[in-house]
This record gives C-alpha cells, sequence and structure tokens, in this order.
C-alpha cells in the first residue's frame, strides 16, 4: 500500500501546486461519493426492475422506467452526499436554495455523462471499448468534478480574494 501511495504522492507533486490540494482530499472524496453513487444506481436498478416495475411486460419498456428511476436516485443521493462531505466547507458560502445548486449539479452531471458517452465512442475506435469506458469514466469524471468545484459548489470571490490576499507575501510590509 505504501508503494501506491508513494507512486500517488510523486504523481500529485508533479501537477501545478494549486491543483495539488484538490486532487488529494476533495476529488477523493469526490470519488468516494460517486461509487457510492454506482452502489445506489445498481441496487434501485436492481429493485425497480425486479419488483417495483414488474407489472410492466415489455422489458425494454419496463428498464427504461428503470434507469430513469435508477439514475434519478442516485444523482439525488451524490448530490447530497456531495454537498454533506466533498464541499462541507462551502456549505456557508454558497447562498442559494438546495433547488437551485442541484439543477446546477444535475447540468454538471449531465455534461459529464455526454462526454463520457463521446469519448468512450471516439476511444473505442483506438482500443478495446471496455477500457476505452474506464478511460473515459475518469476523463469525464475530471470534468464532473471540476464544473461542481467551479460552478454549483463554488466559493464567492471576496472570499477567494481574501485568502488570495492571506497567502501572498506582504511586499507593502517591507522596511
Amino acid at each position: 500500500m505504501s508503494a501506491l501511495r508513494s507512486f500517488a504522492e510523486a504523481v500529485i507533486r508533479r501537477l501545478p501546486e494549486r491543483l495539488q490540494p484538490m486532487v488529494r482530499w476533495r476529488f477523493i472524496k469526490f470519488g468516494v461519493v460517486g461509487a457510492s453513487g454506482t452502489v445506489v444506481n445498481l441496487a434501485v436498478l436492481y429493485v425497480a426492475q425486479e419488483f417495483l416495475f414488474s407489472r410492466i411486460a415489455d422489458f425494454h419498456d419496463r428498464l427504461n422506467y428503470s434507469i430513469a428511476l435508477a439514475i434519478t436516485v442516485a444523482t439525488i443521493s451524490n448530490f447530497y452526499w456531495n454537498r454533506r462531505l466533498t464541499w462541507r466547507d462551502r456549505k456557508h458560502e454558497v447562498h442559494h436554495s438546495a433547488l437551485f445548486l442541484f439543477g446546477k449539479y444535475v447540468m454538471a452531471a449531465g455534461l459529464a455523462i455526454v462526454l463520457q458517452s463521446l469519448l468512450t465512442k471516439w476511444l473505442a475506435l483506438y482500443m478495446h471499448y471496455l477500457l476505452a469506458n474506464v478511460l473515459a469514466i475518469v476523463l469525464s469524471s475530471v470534468c464532473n468534478f471540476v464544473a461542481n468545484d467551479r460552478m454549483t459548489f463554488r466559493r464567492r470571490r471576496a472570499k477567494i480574494a481574501a485568502a488570495d490576499e492571506t497567502l501572498a507575501p506582504h511586499t507593502h510590509d517591507k522596511p
């Protein structure tokens, strides 16, 4: 495990200094929430397909309803946990209703879904489709993370300026 951690730390150190903290903690939390959302999605899909919508005779119609419900529940779950865990420190900085933030979150997720689909199709021209899909998931997850970090749960400008001011060296303090 320490070899993997050392490798990860070496990769992180090669990133621009400004991105390093984001990758270390917030993106890891984002990934954990995403993984839990996948479990929620699969569980809801199974329950809906096998039990909730079992009276719908046509398999494909039933699957469409099941997928829609699974994606909806997983997206709500991911939003809730990202708001409570990943961007918890910005909860008081965002002065919009939860419904407004959820709308922005869904837009970012939609962008990531489109990007993942397009990347998978393009990369599948050059490699096995499963590997292409894994790479597309990673790349679209980064896009989804950045969109949510900058749009949905962004810091207010005054706080960013104040944080930059405290981090910058004070040149006017020189004698």
